[in-house]
């Protein structure tokens, strides 16, 4: 892709509290994961050589390439089993239910919100149908978790939690550029309140969250559907996530 096509001028840093934790990680410690800013429109050599798709995140490990976000999450919790907070529960059923819920956020719940973003006055089905379709996959969600919480599991965060956070905090998408998510009223929709209210607050979320003047520019692209993203040609295929 060319220097000058719009999605190739992203915002090059972190911003706001993401930008102070990129300073306050940048002292010695006993276990560093050293990461690179990737235009995913504009992609290196060095990134094609690891990942001939592409895409990120992708992870360099002993000069071995890793990716997708929730092989990556096991593999350095099972490599660094001495790091905490743990993110996979010990029990091998917790554990397979996680594993169940993780895919169905990456198989329903993402497709279903870039579906929703979007969306266009000339598509088959209406702006009502995708939102009503994407309040669903919440609602399957939320149904799911633990009745107290307040996280998915229980007391503790988890796989879960962190996988969805990204999608969960930037809803604030559809209310600027959709129309609104016009959250029901009831039992189920409050413990959906209450996870995303503990999810949104996590010091681990907020300090790895940019301005959100700088997200603007690119979820613009994606409600005019416009965006030339791996994942943007894929919804507008009716795909997956690639």
């Amino acid at each position: 892709m060319s220097n000058d096509h719009p999605d190739s001028k992203l915002f090059p840093h972190a911003t706001g509290a993401a930008a102070e934790m990129v300073k306050e990680h940048a002292r010695e410690e006993s276990l560093k994961l050293y990461s690179g800013w990737v235009n995913p429109y504009h992609k290196t050599e060095s990134l094609l050589t690891l990942n001939p798709r592409g895409l990120v995140p992708t992870l360099e490990y002993d000069q071995k390439p890793l990716y997708e976000s929730t092989v990556i999450c096991e593999f350095i919790e099972e490599a660094y089993p001495s790091a905490t907070p743990h993110l996979m529960p010990s029990d091998p059923y917790t554990r397979a239910r996680t594993r169940s819920w993780t895919d169905f956020v990456t198989s329903r719940i993402i497709p279903a919100f870039h579906r929703f973003l979007q969306h266009q006055p000339s598509s088959s089905s209406t702006i009502d149908d995708v939102r009503a379709d994407f309040l669903d996959k919440l609602k399957q969600f939320t149904e799911a978790m633990d009745p107290v919480g307040p996280y998915f599991l229980g007391k503790e965060v988890s796989m879960i939690d962190l996988i969805l956070a990204p999608w969960a905090v930037r809803l604030w998408v559809f209310d600027h550029f959709k129309g609104g998510l016009n959250i029901p009223q009831g039992k189920i929709w409050n413990r959906w309140g209450k996870w995303l209210s503990v999810v949104e607050k996590r010091d681990s979320v907020v300090s790895t969250t940019s301005d959100r003047e700088h997200y603007l520019p690119i979820y613009q692209r994606y409600a005019d559907d416009t965006a030339q993203s791996e994942l943007a040609k894929a919804t507008r295929e009716g795909k997956g996530v690639p």
